[in-house]
């Protein structure tokens, strides 16, 4: 079992960047797949970024790609959500999740353990 708790959300204009992080407790990163979603406004939760647990091989959202980035560092066991020249359509509550699967999800309901979610808000 693993408890993940995100933090850095926050109000930044257009342009700007912000790097989200994860950090989780009980069972390690290694024993999980992993994915960041975010949910807007009146939407579903969407992926944004997905890392398959076998071989960190990483799933993208087309609206992400070139201006999100994940890193990792195993040691503080916390994952990070780089994102770059920010748009007001990323305005969201992002969250952080893992999946026990050896395959790479991209769908909500494949992942077992979520974050309580931190929002971000970009002005235009």
């Amino acid at each position: 079992q693993v408890q993940l708790v995100e933090s850095g959300g926050g109000v930044v204009q257009a342009g700007d960047s912000l790097r989200l992080s994860c950090k989780a407790s009980g069972d390690s990163f290694s024993d999980y797949g992993m994915a960041w979603f975010r949910q807007a406004p009146g939407q579903g939760r969407q992926i944004v970024i997905g890392i398959r647990r076998s071989d960190a091989i990483r799933h993208y959202a087309d609206s992400v790609r070139g201006r999100f980035y994940y890193s990792r560092d195993n040691a503080k066991n916390t994952m990070y959500l780089q994102m770059n020249s920010l748009k007001p359509e990323d305005t969201a509550t992002y969250y952080c999740a893992v999946t026990p699967s050896w395959t790479l999800p991209t769908t909500e309901a494949d992942y077992t353990y979520w974050g309580q979610g931190t929002q971000v808000i970009v002005s235009s």
